[in-house]
């Protein structure tokens, strides 16, 4: 109940901002697919939590999977996917993605998105085949739309954030490939477990970092000015070492991870948490480097 309240909060901040920024209209129509993947999240959440007690659902693990797709695919990945078309562009000094292919893309992704949790929820291989298979098209479709962005942008090294982002494009290209493969049993033992560290780890969390690498500076120099009233360099409000050994322990601990859940091996993972936790905790120093320098700047 405590998780429902704070997320329909935020659900409604979402719904006022959404409202308030009709110009970006493909943004906006990620947004409120987002919103409406959000309100089904917390509904099926709040269900499955009373599922363990009530027992109402027949198939408590359908209705988990369609949870999970709902809120890797649909809300988040509805933010991710949505607001490429501002970052990725606003980066690489470039025109937003051309409107009718972007809308193409957004529509073949609300299909995939419905057609899966329908699918799950049901457990139906064979919608979840389609689903499959339109999440792959619509994967395509976007990660096409950001390298034309990229490729005819004014900003051609855009540094080891975007090798993150590209990263996380791959994942989002594998993740309903491999999702496929585990629901026909290509995919190992583990394939279900590999499909979400695709999704969660490969993709949305690689594309959250790549991003936060350029986001956070950024935000910090807009609130801060030098003597001659200019803003200073992001090179100036952030450190790179930090940044280049997260890279590097995130990159590692997602390929151990993904060999641990193929080989089924506890010690590999183990080994890959540990080479991960280093990667955090050099990210965490990234961000309060550039908290530190934001409040002696400001001071």
């Amino acid at each position: 109940m405590a998780t429902t309240a704070g997320l329909l909060l935020f659900a409604g901040l979402l719904a006022e901002n959404l409202r308030r920024g009709g110009s970006l209209q493909v943004v906006a129509a990620y947004g409120w697919a987002a919103f409406a993947a959000l309100i089904g999240l917390v509904a099926l959440g709040l269900a499955l939590s009373i599922d363990f007690e009530r027992g109402f659902f027949a198939d408590h693990a359908a209705v988990a999977l369609a949870h999970m797709i709902l809120g890797g695919f649909g809300f988040m990945g509805m933010l991710a996917l949505g607001f490429s078309h501002v970052l990725v562009p606003m980066f690489a000094l470039s025109s937003a993605p051309a409107k009718r292919p972007a809308y193409v893309a957004f529509a073949a992704t609300v299909v995939a998105i419905v057609l899966g949790t329908m699918g799950a929820a049901h457990d139906s291989t064979v919608i979840l085949t389609i689903a499959g298979v339109i999440g792959v098209a619509a994967a395509a479709a976007h990660v096409w739309l950001m390298r034309i962005a990229l490729a005819t942008g004014m900003r051609k090294r855009l540094g080891l954030s975007f090798i993150l982002v590209r990263a996380s494009w791959a994942c989002l290209l594998l993740a309903p490939v491999v999702g496929l493969a585990a629901l026909y049993g290509w995919a190992g033992a583990n394939g279900a477990t590999l499909f979400g560290l695709m999704l969660l780890g490969g993709w949305l969390m690689t594309f959250l970092f790549g991003i936060l690498q350029r986001i956070i500076p950024f935000l910090a120099s807009m609130h801060v000015t030098q003597a001659k009233g200019a803003p200073p360099l992001l090179s100036e409000l952030a450190a790179e070492g930090p940044l280049t050994v997260h890279a590097v322990c995130h990159g590692l601990a997602l390929v151990g991870l993904a060999a641990a859940i193929i080989l089924d091996n506890g010690m590999i993972v183990r080994g890959a948490a540990a080479i991960g936790l280093v990667g955090a905790l050099a990210f965490a120093v990234f961000t309060g480097d550039v908290v530190r320098r934001l409040i002696a700047r400001r001071t």
